[in-house]
């Protein structure tokens, strides 16, 4: 049997010389315990030394992607030439599939490989003579770096890194920008209290204070080129009456510092938001159509890479970043959060509040469509996720307009409701509900009237009786 093996600067083969010893995987080791042992074990039959390090770098990185180099595939063909009938033991099943699919030669993997390429390793030295330790361990160092290098220029998940700096970076920045602004308004407002409530802007409330100064520097000063005119006489108004207190020049000197730190600041945010939007159509165009570059941006360094969120289903991606409130409902026995991070996103932002939760189950369902397509897919067109957002808006636009829908075997059609007919009754008042009197029918009144009738009748005749 014939090992393979590659060590910094050449490939060598080595022959095994006892194979009854193999079988005895688990005592194997005791095998490689000293140099002498090993040789009695494997002797040195082919070696192939390279010409300088950037070949030896070609070639690691093959054998770790599981390729064949076209110099393995040189000495393969010479020793199929030579002893077609021996078996090669390979440490990666995968590359020995690849070696006997091109080469047709027989190659072997099993824990008894792993055990030999374990030993091999560990006396290296005594197994390949004539080469100092020294020189060995420098150019092991000098191939690691070289790898490690070439991994990192060419990781697929760098330009994901570059994304999640720069969404921390910004979130950063907003952060420091409101901390700095908020002390910049309360420090100069002990000297112009007035000048906060007119100027609302924050950035414009710096470039103006670090132009001026003092409050008694507005009359002379000309600010048309920060300020309005409108505004730029209020400002002047203000500053004449100003209930503010005085201050040193010292005192305005640091307070003017820190607008600069301010405007800086703000100028960069800027600079780094127009990189990271750059960045995000570059990378995931799709997913920045859907949902926005800061949303889509968050998203990826939630999931760690954009390779990790496109492994997530769609309700994972409308919940990520609400962990907390869903395990807290979850424990609770509570209702679940509708939405996470995606709540930011425009689409569900126009909705109302009723429909939210629709809104954003519908939009990470076909955002999870489109992280997909950025991640896994060839093509870089936004052509996909303008298409998904399109239906998202045309969605949203029905539930807004309250466009019930049902669905039936035809295919989809409007709800039928009734025509709504306006009746009017004209109702009359009824005056019997003024009076408190009883209320008597009028048969009653009739027959009342004639039993007094025929009552006087019969007393006038017994008093005309008793007259007599």
């Amino acid at each position: 049997k014939w090992t393979k093996y590659s060590c910094v600067l050449w490939f060598f083969f080595l022959q095994v010389l006892n194979e009854k010893k193999l079988q005895e995987v688990d005592s194997l080791w005791k095998e490689f315990e000293t140099p002498e042992k090993a040789n009695k074990i494997v002797k040195l039959k082919h070696f192939e030394k390279f010409q300088d390090t950037t070949e030896a770098l070609a070639a690691s990185t093959a054998l770790v992607e599981g390729k064949l180099s076209k110099n393995l595939k040189k000495i393969l063909k010479k020793i199929v030439a030579k002893d077609a009938h021996e078996q090669l033991a390979v440490a990666d099943a995968k590359l020995g599939g690849v070696i006997k699919e091109k080469l047709n030669l027989s190659c072997i993997h099993s824990p008894m490989v792993t055990e030999l390429m374990r030993g091999i390793r560990s006396q290296i030295e005594g197994l390949i003579t004539g080469l100092p330790s020294r020189e060995m361990a420098a150019m092991c160092l000098g191939l690691a770096h070289s790898l490690s290098r070439y991994k990192l220029k060419f990781s697929p998940d760098k330009v994901d890194t570059m994304i999640i700096q720069a969404i921390s970076l910004l979130d950063d920045l907003d952060k420091e920008l409101n901390n700095y602004i908020m002390r910049c308004r309360e420090w100069y407002g002990w000297h112009f209290p007035e000048l906060g409530k007119i100027i609302t802007d924050n950035l414009t409330f710096c470039k103006c204070v670090r132009k001026v100064g003092d409050r008694s520097n507005f009359a002379s000063s000309d600010v048309s080129d920060i300020l309005p005119e409108e505004i730029e006489e209020d400002v002047k108004a203000a500053a004449e009456i100003s209930m503010g207190t005085e201050v040193s020049e010292e005192d305005i000197n640091n307070i003017i510092y820190l607008c600069d730190q301010v405007i800086e600041i703000s100028e960069y945010r800027t600079q780094l938001y127009d990189y990271l939007k750059n960045r995000m159509m570059a990378i995931a165009p799709n997913l920045t159509v859907m949902v926005g570059e800061l949303v889509g941006a968050r998203l990826i360094a939630h999931a760690g890479s954009l390779l990790n969120l496109a492994k997530h289903p769609a309700s994972t991606v409308q919940l990520l970043g609400a962990e907390k409130a869903l395990f807290r409902a979850l424990k609770t026995k509570r209702d679940t959060p509708k939405f996470g991070l995606i709540y930011h996103a425009s689409l569900v932002g126009q909705s109302n509040t009723k429909n939210k939760g629709k809104i954003s189950r519908m939009l990470a369902a076909k955002t999870a469509l489109t992280i997909r397509y950025d991640a896994l897919g060839e093509n870089t067109s936004a052509e996909m996720g303008a298409e998904n957002r399109l239906k998202v808006e045309t969605r949203l636009r029905l539930l807004e307009e309250r466009g019930i829908r049902r669905i039936s075997g035809t295919g989809k059609a409007l709800a039928k409701t009734d025509k709504y007919q306006n009746k009017s009754e004209i109702k009359v008042f009824d005056p019997s509900g003024d009076s408190t009197l009883p209320v008597v029918s009028k048969k009653r009144k009739i027959q009342e009237v004639d039993e007094q009738d025929t009552e006087v009748a019969v007393k006038a005749k017994k008093f005309k009786a008793e007259m007599k």
